[in-house]
C-alpha cells in the first residue's frame, strides 16, 4: 500500500503540491489524474525519493522509499520512458538493473518475454526504439525485481491499441494478484476501464478521490439548454448547486427535480440525463474546470 499524508512541496514561493493526502491500496489500481501542472509528477517523484518533500510524508508498505535496502525488489517505477541510455541495448539496460538488484541473468530473458520485446529488439540500441518500445522497456525495468508496488507515470504513452490492451491486462493481473498499482495517465478512457479507485488533483490540491463507481455515481445531472442563464437562476432560487459545462450545466440534484424546475421556469431542455453516463472524461473536466492551467488563466 502507498500512503500519502499531508504532502507539501514548495519551490520558493510556488507551492507545487499542497497538503495532499490519499492512499493506493493493495489489490487495486489507483488512477492518479489531473491537468498539466497539477502536481502529479511532483507527487510521484517525492514518492520514489527523487524529490524531497517540504513537509508531510509518503510511505510504501509503511516505510519511506529511501529506507528500502533494495527498492527495486519492492517498488517498480516508471516516470519517464525516454530517460534511458540511448547508446545501450534494451538487454544491457535490463542486465544492469538485474545486477544492481542482485538478480540472476535469467530474469532478464524472462522479463523481456513478459513485456513482449523480442530477442532482435532487445539487441537494438535504445536510440533506435520507437516510443512504444521504450515504454515496454521501462515497464520491464519496473517489473524485473518482481515488486509488490508499481508507480507508473503515463505508461501507455506511445503504445498502439494492441499495446494499450496488453498493458491494461498486465496491470489488472498484477493488482488481482495482490499488488498495488498507482497509475497516472492522460488517457482517461484507459483509466476508466482499468482503475478501481481515482484520485484527482488540481493546482496541487486533491479535488476528488474515492472508488471509480462512487465518483461517477456522485456526478449529479447533466442538462443542456439554449437558455443556460435562465435555468441556472431558477436552479439557484431552488437552492440547487450548478456548475457550467459546455452548452449546459452539471447539477447537484436528480434529473426529476431539474426537469420540474426547468418546466416551472419555462426553459426548454435539449438534454437531461444522469451525469454518471457521461463517464470519466466528463467528470474529470467538471472537477478540474477551475484548476487546469487554461481554466486558471481564464
Amino acid at each position: 500500500m502507498i500512503s500519502v499524508e499531508s504532502l507539501t512541496k514548495q519551490y520558493g514561493p510556488f507551492t507545487a503540491v499542497d497538503h495532499v493526502s490519499f492512499t493506493a491500496a493493495a489489490g487495486r489500481v489507483t488512477g492518479f489524474l489531473g491537468p498539466n501542472g497539477a502536481g502529479k509528477s511532483t507527487t510521484m517523484r517525492v514518492m520514489v525519493g527523487l524529490t524531497r518533500a517540504t513537509s508531510g510524508s509518503v510511505t510504501i508498505a509503511g516505510r519511506d522509499y529511501r529506507d528500502l535496502a533494495n527498492p527495486g525488489l519492492e517498488v517498480g517505477v516508471l516516470l519517464d520512458a525516454s530517460a534511458q541510455h540511448a547508446g545501450r541495448t534494451g538487454r544491457e539496460i535490463l542486465t544492469i538493473a538485474a545486477q544492481t538488484m542482485g538478480l540472476p541473468r535469467s530474469r532478464v530473458t524472462e522479463t523481456l518475454a513478459r513485456v513482449g520485446l523480442t530477442e532482435a529488439e532487445a539487441g537494438r540500441r535504445v536510440r533506435d526504439y520507437s516510443l512504444g518500445m521504450r515504454q515496454r522497456l521501462g515497464i520491464a525495468t519496473a517489473l524485473i525485481g518482481d515488486p509488490r508496488v508499481l508507480v507508473l507515470d503515463e505508461p501507455a504513452n506511445g503504445l498502439d491499441p494492441a499495446g494499450i490492451r496488453w498493458m491494461r491486462d498486465l496491470l489488472r493481473g498484477f493488482a488481482n494478484d495482490g499488488g498495488t498499482v498507482l497509475l497516472s495517465s492522460h488517457l482517461l478512457h484507459e483509466i476508466e476501464v482499468i482503475a478501481d479507485d481515482i484520485v484527482v488533483i488540481g493546482q496541487g490540491r486533491i479535488v476528488a478521490q474515492g472508488s471509480k463507481s462512487e465518483l461517477l455515481a456522485a456526478a449529479g445531472t447533466l442538462v443542456r439548454t439554449s437558455d443556460v442563464d435562465r435555468l441556472a437562476r431558477a436552479l439557484h432560487e431552488a437552492a440547487v448547486v450548478t456548475t457550467p459545462i459546455d452548452g449546459g450545466l452539471r447539477v447537484d440534484a436528480d434529473p426529476e427535480l431539474v426537469g420540474e424546475t426547468a418546466h416551472r421556469a419555462g426553459v426548454v431542455l435539449r438534454e437531461l440525463r444522469a451525469a454518471d453516463g457521461a463517464g470519466l472524461e466528463e467528470m474529470f473536466l467538471q472537477l478540474t474546470a477551475q484548476t487546469s492551467r487554461e481554466g486558471a488563466a481564464a
